[in-house]
């Protein structure tokens, strides 16, 4: 089985080292990746999957199952393929939804033999956006509720285990006053950019009380027209992160407060909530790691430790508190480069990351076949995942 794992990803890896190249060529945001989804899922159907798209209220997104005749576990590859606004596939996803791919096209050599069930999920808007954050939709609608385990691998520099991310609450914030002449008639405006500022004023005010983890950052989206002309609108838009969910929804608790606050204050009226999908933190499985980093190992490449540092969101973290999930990191670069950078999208389509295909593909579907393989194993890594979830600070 390892033999035909490997030799079917050696046989079709110029051709999906050929999609990567053309989905980084036509980079499109969330909500837009008309290009990606009907490439990935067509090339689906080819391998003998039945292909459903536009699933889970997301039109760009996919789902592709093939199963045994014998029963096992379900095992799902996550494929993302949006880009970002402006820059392209700077975070290599072009490389992540092809590699997830050919790990299920591979895995399906041998699955009628051990027995179980395929998918790949293409999940749109990983960088957020219009109806972004997709993974969480495939949560709320049901996608996970009977998948045993969920997998994919995320391009960057040097190979790295599953980290943990931040939960994140993406808000709009929008405040409605009344026009008037700035200079002559200001007693009767109602100034919507006031309300606006005293929000950023007052989320000063609220970081000292906050512990480090929590994250609050926005910009304005919308500050008036004219200066002559008291903004009869204004807006802004904020990113809320925190370590854990359960903090993370005291912070928004906090922070419509305040919103509610600026608008008493100014005489506003103001609409409040999410833009898109709220993003859940990472819930990590070390036991399900360990079995990537053995095959990762087994291909003569190693793990190199991370140093401490900042911390983004994911939304595999929506995945990841329902069913044990891995991302770890795989190398498509030797030089530190930095995410949503260009020197990240020129690697996303150098020799070395569309290298990083097939590995990505050998070791994933190894690591699934690992799983099904082993009961113990796969119920293990279950018992841990639940006691880890259980237990987030």
């Amino acid at each position: 089985m390892t033999h035909k794992i490997d030799s079917y990803v050696e046989q079709q890896h110029e051709l999906y080292k050929k999609l990567a190249l053309e989905i980084h060529a036509k980079p499109e945001v969330s909500n837009y990746e008309f290009f990606a989804c009907e490439t990935l899922s067509q090339q689906l159907i080819a391998e003998g999957f039945d292909v459903t798209v536009d699933v889970a209220g997301h039109r760009t997104g996919f789902d592709a199952r093939y199963k045994s005749a014998k029963p096992g576990p379900v095992v799902v590859f996550l494929a993302e393929y949006d880009a970002l606004v402006g820059i392209g596939h700077a975070c290599g996803h072009n490389i992540f939804g092809t590699t997830s791919s050919l790990a299920g096209a591979a895995l399906k050599e041998v699955i009628d033999e051990v027995g179980g069930e395929i998918r790949i999920y293409g999940t749109p808007g990983e960088e957020g956006g219009e109806n972004g954050s997709a993974k969480g939709s495939f949560v709320r609608e049901g996608f996970l509720d009977d998948v045993d385990v969920a997998l994919c691998v995320h391009p960057g520099h040097l190979h790295g285990l599953t980290g943990t991310s931040l939960a994140n609450d993406p808000v709009d914030v929008e405040f409605f006053g009344r026009a008037s002449h700035a200079s002559g008639a200001p007693e009767y405006g109602i100034n919507a950019l006031d309300a606006v500022i005293a929000v950023f004023n007052n989320i000063n005010a609220l970081r000292e009380h906050l512990t480090d983890d929590v994250r609050i950052h926005g910009i304005i989206t919308h500050g008036g027209d004219a200066p002559n002309v008291v903004p009869e609108y204004a807006s802004a838009r904020f990113y809320l992160r925190a370590q854990a969910r359960h903090t993370l929804n005291d912070v928004y608790q906090k922070f419509e407060n305040i919103v509610k606050a600026a608008a008493l204050a100014t005489g506003c009226t103001y609409k409040f909530g999410l833009f898109q999908n709220s993003v859940d933190n990472t819930v990590v499985t070390p036991l399900l790691d360990a079995v990537y980093e053995r095959h990762l190992n087994r291909y003569g490449e190693v793990v190199t430790p991370r140093q401490a540092g900042g911390s983004g969101s994911t939304d595999v973290g929506n995945i990841s508190q329902v069913v044990p999930t891995i991302q770890p990191h795989i190398n498509i670069s030797n030089e530190p480069i930095a995410g949503h950078s260009i020197e990240f999208r020129e690697a996303s389509k150098s020799e070395l990351g569309l290298s990083t295909i097939a590995l990505g593909a050998k070791i994933l579907a190894h690591t699934a076949l690992d799983l099904i393989l082993d009961p113990q194993l796969l119920e293990a890594v279950k018992i841990q995942h639940k006691e880890n979830t259980q237990n987030q600070v």
